[in-house]
């Protein structure tokens, strides 16, 4: 249904006057680049669900924004269900470029607060032309009731909701226009724990009723287990490990997904010393030279620090992009007390 294809972005930001000033004396300033995402590629089938799962800085949001059709790669290319999202941006492909939708993480500043519900719901679908606007009140009602919420507040600002209300808002939004596709970015992590399961069982229901398919971006590694089919992990803007979401919580190959693995909480585990990932994610502005990861890994080896890892198939429907799986034996991590994953 959707493929990023060696996707890159980066953001530059310019010199100023000053730093162009003093390069005429010969300071040798340059621009600042950000690498945000380096030679991402995955693929998402119909009706899917894919968790992305990675450290704060890591490019989920970007590369949410970039398939949703709201930042331009630098380089490479996303395509739903065949077409380049170039093509669909023109005006032949626009229509078909609204199946695909994004859910914000925070909901109060992605919603208009002067706008009642009413309009920040019914507003696309009007201007797109798929609804006639004296058809309005009906849609958001119904829409409104699709999402849990009573149809009467409609008139009503984003202010005067709760989180968990202004969450629902989001979606109705984002399912005006009749998506086919979702990104939801971050979507319940500014939730309180009870409304954060009321919403992740809407997203399963809207999925069973509608056919949606979900690019599911969250940090909480115990919400992208309980709803998504895969899992993809990645790091300071590459893809490190991508598997079926079962399997990779049960036997995790790439040491950055094992160490988060490490760190789930567990109502079984007992005595259980948490140890956080070592050292801290390096800079976009300087990353690592090779694997991206060697600085914390415990097992980096002068490969590592030279040389990127490829993602590779390591069995059906995993890849893994680390040497280790190059070696002819791949050693085992030490242990805290109470660790058991390898």
């Amino acid at each position: 249904m959707l493929a990023v294809e060696r996707v890159t972005k980066r953001f530059v930001e310019p010199l100023d006057v000053a730093a162009r000033a003093a390069n005429l004396l010969g300071a040798g300033m340059r621009e600042r680049v950000v690498t945000a995402l380096d030679d991402v590629s995955l693929a998402i089938g119909e009706r899917e669900v894919v968790g992305l799962v990675g450290e704060s800085g890591c490019g989920k949001s970007t590369l949410g924004r970039i398939i949703a059709g709201i930042a331009s790669p630098s380089a490479g290319t996303v395509r739903f269900r065949g077409r380049a999202l170039e093509e669909l941006g023109q005006s032949s492909g626009r229509h078909a470029l609204l199946k695909i939708q994004m859910i914000f993480q925070d909901p109060m500043a992605s919603l208009n607060p002067r706008m009642r519900v009413k309009d920040i719901i019914g507003e696309a679908p009007v201007v797109h032309g798929l609804l006639a606007k004296a058809n309005i009140d009906d849609y958001v009602d119904t829409l409104l009731m699709r999402v849990g919420l009573d149809p009467r507040y409609k008139s009503r600002y984003p202010h005067q909701f709760s989180g968990g209300q202004r969450a629902r808002i989001g979606i109705a939004r984002a399912l005006a226009v009749k998506p086919d596709f979702l990104v939801c970015d971050e979507a319940v992590a500014s939730l309180d724990v009870s409304i954060k399961a009321q919403v992740l069982n809407l997203f399963v229901q809207l999925r069973a009723d509608l056919g949606l398919t979900y690019l599911f971006i969250s940090h909480d590694l115990g919400v992208v287990e309980h709803i998504t089919q895969r899992t993809v992990i990645m790091y300071l803007g590459r893809v490190v490990e991508v598997a079926p979401t079962t399997e990779l919580f049960r036997q995790p190959n790439h040491p950055y997904t094992q160490a988060l693995l490490a760190n789930v909480p567990r109502l079984e585990a007992k005595k259980r010393r948490f140890k956080p990932v070592a050292g801290e994610i390096p800079s976009p502005l300087d990353p690592p030279s090779g694997c991206h990861f060697h600085p914390r890994c415990p097992f980096a080896m002068p490969r590592c620090r030279a040389e990127r890892p490829a993602l590779k198939q390591i069995a059906p429907s995993r890849w893994s992009a680390c040497h280790l799986n190059d070696a002819p034996v791949i050693p085992v991590p030490e242990r805290s007390e109470g660790n058991r994953n390898p």
